[in-house]
């Protein structure tokens, strides 16, 4: 299918969509695209009718928001209807789970406040989203430790991760409910801007970051000037040069609609395009414990379920992708070692934010060595 074909099947669902919320409620119509009966409109009222006897049933109501579209997890996994599914399913409806997707309720880290404040019970952020407010998440934006897919899955799901990281977040008021990444970071540059092979390819090059205090340290080595461009804004910021590349994975570029602006894709490897599926703490706190199990099951399956969808999510992105002309680099092993030279991991600009975030030297080895070691989540890394 054309690039422009993709453009207008997608139009007519959003149009369908917009028109099957408006009559039978936002979370049928949730529910009828993921289930393929959007046109239905039988089915569609049926659902609309089941949800509200679902409410209803619930001992508790659980907002959950992201910036992502549902239908996005075909190309980026956020498994958002699936995530329901097993709240309700493992909480035997004693959980009702109310999904507002596509920033409805706020993105990046405006979300991740809400989330924290309790004005959402739970949603889906970026680590590096999350990092203004729980910094300590930062840790996992030191490049070239935990970038590959199954050490970022080996270090998440460790005794070492889960005994030292997740009590400093729920000190913040969060508790994560389970991490997972959608593939490496990487350089995006725009059309009319070259092809990054080498850290010496950026120099002078305006590349867009998140409000993460490590990867603007990593883009000062590489020899790039960092600026920090809200994610809402970023493609605007591509399109008139502000900037003139940025970092997401594979998957993030697609979803994000930049397979127009963009000219070269580097696979760099760097660190892990990292997600955090987090409740408000008071709010989990507050539940029975029977339900916390539930909650807990419920998100346990989830993450599996979410590491799974990676292959094929990147699969789309990259067909997306290549149809709006953008190409994909894969760096030689030559290439790979200057990065890692440049801007790996055992750079001395990196002691401070490791004594910050890890405690000490020997603490942050700890954490090296559990994503060396392998853990319960078999993931495939992936090379162009």
């Amino acid at each position: 299918m054309k690039f422009q074909e993709i453009l207008a099947q997608k139009d007519a669902e959003r149009r369908q969509f917009l028109q099957a919320a408006r009559r039978h409620g936002f979370n049928a119509a949730v529910l009828g695209l993921t289930g393929g009966y959007l046109f239905d409109s039988q089915a569609l009222a049926q659902t609309a009718a089941d949800e509200e006897r679902k409410q209803k049933a619930a001992k508790v109501t659980m907002l959950f928001a992201t910036e992502y579209k549902i239908e996005d997890y075909v190309k980026y996994p956020i498994m958002q209807a699936k995530y329901k599914e097993n709240v309700e399913t493992q909480s035997k409806g004693e959980i009702y789970c109310k999904l507002h997707p596509a920033g409805q309720l706020g993105i990046g880290a405006a979300l991740a406040q809400k989330i924290q404040a309790g004005t959402v019970q739970g949603g889906a952020v970026s680590l590096s989203n999350f990092s203004p407010y729980t910094p300590v998440v930062d840790l996992i934006n030191i490049p070239y430790w935990c970038g590959d897919n199954q050490r970022f899955a080996n270090l998440v799901t460790s005794k070492a991760w889960n005994d030292e990281i997740t009590p400093k977040v729920m000190a913040k008021g969060y508790k994560p409910l389970f991490y997972f990444t959608v593939d490496p970071r990487t350089i995006a540059s725009r059309k009319g801007f070259k092809l990054i092979k080498t850290p010496a390819d950026m120099q002078g090059m305006k590349m867009r970051v998140p409000p993460s205090k490590l990867l603007q340290t990593f883009y000062r080595l590489a020899g790039a000037n960092p600026t920090v461009v809200p994610w809402g804004e970023t493609a605007t910021a591509i399109k008139q040069g502000v900037a003139d590349g940025l970092d997401p994975a594979i998957a993030a570029l697609a979803t994000f609609g930049f397979q127009d602006l963009l000219a070269h894709i580097s696979y760099i490897r760097s660190v892990p395009d990292a997600q955090m599926f987090a409740a408000n703490a008071g709010w989990y706190q507050q539940l029975g414990d029977g339900l916390r199990k539930a909650f807990d099951a419920a998100n346990e399956q989830t993450q599996v379920e979410t590491f799974a969808q990676i292959e094929k999510a990147r699969a789309e992105s990259m067909r997306l992708l290549t149809a709006g002309g953008c190409q994909f680099y894969n760096p030689t092993d030559a290439e790979m070692k200057s990065w890692m030279d440049t801007c790996g991991e055992q750079r001395k600009e990196y002691d401070e934010f490791k004594l910050q975030f890890a405690g000490s030297l020997a603490a942050f080895d700890n954490f090296k060595k559990a994503a060396n070691t392998k853990g319960s989540i078999t993931v495939a890394d992936f090379k162009i």
